[in-house]
């Protein structure tokens, strides 16, 4: 099964896929995968209804827009320059630990919601990224024990405005926070459908132009690593979010750089997970 939303931004319900593509409703079951249900054995629960038949199901219409897999979480924690050719592309060095971020949860957006181009912003940019959505609360977790803290694996794109990031000092989190800026989706895979995290091809296209095709196996700080560093410094919650960086090929990098202007279409997934699709609008 996959976890997914559906409904109006901000009104969702959830809903399963289940493996025969059949596509339910478990708002009669479920209030909604938030911190709640993911800190209150949700994932059990739900697996059990399955596993009972979907008793009172409901299926959802087929035309229902989807929104991001999990409520917008208390937290979404980013790592730059977890590949190293993307960190060479990047430029300012080659980190020797995780270089962590946040983009502010009002960024959350759905996988195939518009992504606006702020007013002023000239230097927008993509990156496709495994999310990893913390399953229970980790507090100084052991890295051999970091794995049983997630829930489940989706996809994320950490669009970035490149200008208001490096070029207005400070810390990144001013181009990373945008509206729009943080959709993910198209569902939740859980965890225990994932053979290896680090196993996974990633990609992302611009205008049909593959531009990012890379393997999360290239990071330089595994998802087992990151949850327990990240850990040390903060409490994850249930529902958490971490963006686990990217592989190379952003505009940013590009030479000349090449960015996003309104009327681009960026596709992007990671094979076993699933795949996203956002069209890049002006601003109102």
């Amino acid at each position: 099964m996959k976890l997914i939303r559906y409904g109006e931004p901000g009104r969702e319900e959830p809903g399963i896929i289940l493996d025969d593509g059949r596509r339910l409703d478990t708002g009669g079951q479920f209030n909604d995968y938030d911190e709640g249900f993911f800190a209150l054995g949700g994932l059990e629960a739900l697996q059990a209804w399955v596993e009972d038949g979907c008793p009172d199901a409901e299926e959802i219409p087929p035309d229902a827009r989807l929104g991001p897999p999990v409520d917008r979480p208390s937290k979404i924690v980013c790592v730059g320059k977890n590949y190293l050719e993307h960190a060479k592309e990047f430029g300012e060095g080659i980190p020797t630990e995780p270089v962590l971020f946040m983009k502010a949860s009002t960024c959350w957006s759905g996988p195939f919601d518009d992504v606006i181009n702020p007013q002023g912003a000239t230097k927008l940019d993509y990156e496709v990224e495994l999310a990893v959505v913390i399953g229970k609360t980790a507090t100084n977790v052991a890295e051999e024990h970091s794995l049983d803290h997630v829930a489940g694996y989706s996809v994320f794109c950490d669009y970035s405005e490149r200008a208001w990031q490096k070029e207005l000092g400070g810390q990144w989190t001013k181009g990373k926070s945008h509206d729009t800026f943080g959709p993910m989706g198209p569902w939740l895979v859980p965890a225990s459908a994932v053979k290896d995290p680090q196993g996974l091809r990633l990609w992302c296209k611009v205008n049909n132009e593959l531009r990012q095709n890379g393997w999360t196996g290239d990071m330089m700080f595994g998802v087992r690593h990151l949850i327990s560093y990240i850990s040390r410094f903060m409490t994850l919650l249930p529902g958490d979010v971490i963006a686990t960086g990217t592989p190379s090929g952003v505009g940013m990098g590009m030479k000349p750089p090449r960015y996003l202007a309104p009327g681009d279409c960026v596709e992007l997934g990671i094979e076993g997970i699933g795949e996203m699709r956002q069209r890049i609008v002006a601003a109102s």
